[in-house]
Parts: structure tokens; C-alpha cells; sequence
């Protein structure tokens, strides 16, 4: 009697046990069920806390099957999460078969991982409704199988209005694709096969609250019918991943403003224009962009009042020119920041220059790695005549970036920078910041005369 009254006055015993069992909300989520375990076992009084709240107990992952049990009891009606991790196969002592005849309808998430037959063998097993299910992820590991895992037509009675968050690799689905009008995330990823584009239309019209969709090498194979645009009101970001162009798609897509829209492709066409709809009234917020980065094999439009990257593949067959060219073709008026980036080699400033004459609103350049930046640079630099008209006489601030650091020993590295700076300044273009950084290391250089030109000069380190 003396112990347990000596118990109750420590004061991790004076924690009231509503507000004790809620510490467990607050630790890594990846280790939490080994902890809570632990919790239970250094008093009867804390045992019977945490054992008591149904929710800690809702991770399920069927490796044991007495931990399956307890686990199952202990999480009375809560809704559970369920991962299989199918890496080393799965056989029907598992307690996955003893349990979800009983579970299915309190399923909150599901993730399946392994070999192709086995993702068959627990997908066949799943064709209760599921109405609390609100994320789905199934991967299947078979890229080296000569075909894809078909799920089931009827997956959870083939009723997934509940899903908020659905994402697939690597299977094949013949699912109806309706009753989709809670999802918000969708990523279909590796289905050689794909699937028809009036198919996956009509997908994205039985879910009208998408936020974010994901395809990757996952690309629909044939078209639709002629004239069909499906609005995506509620989309915030999509990205697409494919050797296709994604224009065959987007064709049929209305992209609204305040989007997100990414595009990588192998081979990226320099083209810029062949990765976009046919009409860029599909894509609302293209015309609204600000800012523009140049940089490898990627494509990505944001607004309104956001930005167009234009990731590229620069070699000898997909050079820097024919992408400055097309991006010379688009309405860039309202571009205020540019960077261009990763090795972009140029044998003239003329093409960045015919790049650079439509942004009468570019505040900011950045070049970034680039091999030759003399001869970019020099596509600032304005005529001493008068009557031309000076490229971009808004710009406010150049950012130099070198990596690696190719001129550390030269310093007639920044000559072409102070005499176009002295150009500009001539003809009322005065920059007010010129930045220089380095990622390797800096050498003395003298900024003196630069500084006479430029209102703000910054030289240094980038870590």
C-alpha cells in the first residue's frame, strides 16, 4: 500500500490519462507501434490507457499472426491501415485471409507491394465494399514480367466513391472508373499497355475534386472523340512523365489558371510548342506566366503570375539554339525572371538575344553553369545607336553562377559583364544587383569598375 501511494506521487503519475494517452500522436509515425508497446509495459495504470484507445492500435502489417489478433481486438471499430509488404511472398496461413473478410469494411488505407502473382492472389480477395477506404496504393515489382498484374473488376464491389488518394505501378486495371467523387490524388505509374484516352477521360470526369495527377510511363495509347475537352476545375498540379508527346492528351484537357503543369519526355523535342494542346486555351495560365528556367529535360508551366521551366536536353542533335528559338515563338511579354542552367553552350549570343527581346518585363536573369557566359552575357549588352531597341530595359538583377568553377584563375571572366553593365548604364538601363557566385571556392577579382555601373555587386561562395 505504501509502493503504490509512493507511485501516484511521481509526477509522470500525475498526468491525467486522457491527456496521457494523446502523447503517442506526437511521436515518428514509423515507430510508433513498437513504442506504444513498450508504453504498455511499465505499469497496470498506463497498460490500461493505451490499451483502451482503439486508434493506436490500427497499423496493420500481418507479419504475426498472434500480433494480428491482439491488434485486431485492440482496435475494437476504429478504422485500420493495412500495408502488405509481399517482398518475401505470401501464403494462406497468413492471418491477412483470417482477417479481412472481417475488416474490409473498416479499412481506411491499403498498401500492397510485391511479385505480380502474389498482388493477384490478395487483390482477388478484396471484393467487399470498402466505405471507409480513402487511400489505395498498389505496386506491383513485376517491370521484368511479361505482363502487368490485372486487378479485379470487382476490387471492394467495384465501389470506390470513398477514395481520396488512388495510386498504381505496374498493374493493369479494367476498373469502371466511376464513383470517383471524393478523390483528390491520382498516380497511375509503368502500364506498358496503357489505356484508351476516352477511357481515362472518362475517369477524370467521375472525379471532379482532383487536385494533383500523376502519370508516369503510363501514357494512354489511342484517342478520343473528336472535339471533347474534360475541364479539370479543382486541378492544382499534373505531371506527366513519358517518351510520347504530351500534347496528345492535353488535347483534350482544360488546364485552369493557378495550375501546375510538368512535363518530361525522352527525347524532349526542342520544340516547345509540340509538347503543348493544340490550342493554348486548354492551358488557361500559359499566357499569365512570369517566370521562365531553361534547364534539362523537363517542362513546367505555373500560374497565374508563376512560371514556364523548360528543362533541356542539350546535345548535338537537340541543341540550346532550337530551344531558344521556340521559346522565341511563345507570348513571353510578361516573363520577369529567367535562368538558364545546366552546360547550355552557345557560338552566338543571337539566339538568346531573339529570346530575350519580347520580355519587355524581365527583372531578373540567372545563367547557371553554363560553359561559354561571355557570349550569353553579351546578348545584354545594347548598341551604342540609339535608334535599336535595348533588350529587356527593365532587367534589375544578373545572377552569375559557375559549377564547376571553369575561370577561377581568369579574371577577365567578368570583362564581358562590366562592359555590358557599362552599356546598359549609358542607355538608362542601369542593373541594380549583380551577383557572382561560385559553389567550388573564389578568387580575388577586381569589382571596382563593375561597381561603378551596377548598384549593388555581390562575389562569393554559394554553399
Amino acid at each position: 500500500m505504501i509502493r503504490v501511494c509512493e507511485n501516484m506521487l511521481v509526477p509522470i503519475n500525475k498526468i491525467p490519462p486522457e491527456i496521457l494517452a494523446l502523447i503517442p500522436d506526437f511521436w515518428d509515425t514509423c515507430d510508433r507501434d513498437e513504442d506504444v508497446i513498450a508504453m504498455t509495459h511499465v505499469c497496470r495504470a498506463w497498460r490500461e490507457v493505451f490499451v483502451s484507445r482503439s486508434c493506436l492500435w490500427t497499423n496493420f502489417d500481418c507479419l504475426d499472426e498472434e500480433k494480428t489478433r491482439v491488434y485486431f481486438e485492440r482496435s475494437k471499430s476504429s478504422p485500420i491501415n493495412l500495408s502488405l509488404d509481399l517482398s518475401e511472398g505470401i501464403s494462406f496461413r497468413n492471418p491477412f485471409f483470417q482477417i479481412i473478410p472481417l475488416a474490409t469494411g473498416r479499412l481506411r488505407s491499403l498498401f500492397v507491394e510485391g511479385p505480380l502473382e502474389d498482388v493477384e492472389v490478395v487483390t482477388s480477395h478484396l471484393s467487399h465494399p470498402a466505405p471507409l477506404l480513402e487511400r489505395l496504393l498498389i505496386y506491383s515489382n513485376s517491370s521484368l514480367a511479361r505482363r502487368d498484374p490485372m486487378l479485379p473488376s470487382a476490387l471492394f464491389n467495384g465501389d470506390l466513391s470513398s477514395l481520396r488518394v488512388l495510386r498504381l505501378a505496374y498493374v493493369h486495371t479494367e476498373l469502371p472508373w466511376r464513383n470517383m467523387v471524393n478523390l483528390t490524388s491520382f498516380t497511375l505509374s509503368y502500364t506498358p499497355e496503357g489505356i484508351p484516352i476516352g477511357q481515362l477521360l472518362d475517369f477524370f470526369e467521375s472525379a471532379p475534386h482532383l487536385e494533383a495527377i500523376e502519370l508516369h510511363f503510363a501514357f494512354p495509347t489511342t484517342g478520343a472523340q473528336s472535339g471533347r475537352v474534360v475541364s479539370l476545375e479543382c486541378l492544382k498540379s499534373m505531371h506527366i512523365q513519358n517518351d510520347r508527346k504530351p500534347s496528345d492528351l492535353l488535347d483534350y484537357l482544360l488546364i485552369p489558371v493557378g495550375a501546375k503543369l510538368e512535363i518530361g519526355a525522352k527525347p524532349l523535342s526542342s520544340l516547345i510548342g509540340e509538347h503543348l494542346p493544340r490550342s493554348l486555351d486548354n492551358l488557361k495560365n500559359f499566357s499569365n506566366f512570369t517566370a521562365i528556367k531553361l534547364h534539362y529535360l523537363h517542362m513546367e508551366f505555373s500560374g497565374p503570375n508563376g512560371q514556364v521551366k523548360i528543362n533541356l536536353w542539350t546535345d548535338r542533335d537537340n541543341p540550346i539554339e532550337s530551344t531558344l528559338e521556340s521559346l522565341a515563338g511563345l507570348d513571353t511579354s510578361k516573363a520577369e525572371r529567367l535562368e538558364i542552367d545546366d552546360d547550355c553552350d552557345l557560338s552566338s549570343e543571337e539566339p538568346l538575344y531573339q529570346a530575350l527581346l519580347p520580355m519587355k518585363d524581365l527583372r531578373s536573369l540567372t545563367l547557371s553553369q553554363c560553359i561559354s557566359p561571355g557570349i550569353l552575357v553579351r546578348a545584354l549588352q545594347p548598341s551604342t545607336s540609339s535608334s535599336e531597341v535595348m533588350v529587356c530595359p527593365k532587367l534589375e538583377e544578373f545572377v552569375l553562377v559557375d559549377y564547376p568553377f571553369r575561370f577561377r584563375r581568369d579574371q577577365s571572366r567578368i570583362t564581358s559583364i562590366i562592359e555590358m553593365a557599362a552599356a546598359r548604364a549609358s542607355r538608362g538601363g542601369k542593373l541594380k544587383t549583380i551577383r557572382i557566385f561560385s559553389k567550388r571556392g573564389t578568387v580575388d577579382l577586381d569589382l571596382s569598375e563593375l561597381r561603378k555601373h551596377v548598384w549593388n555587386v555581390e562575389y562569393g561562395r554559394m554553399d
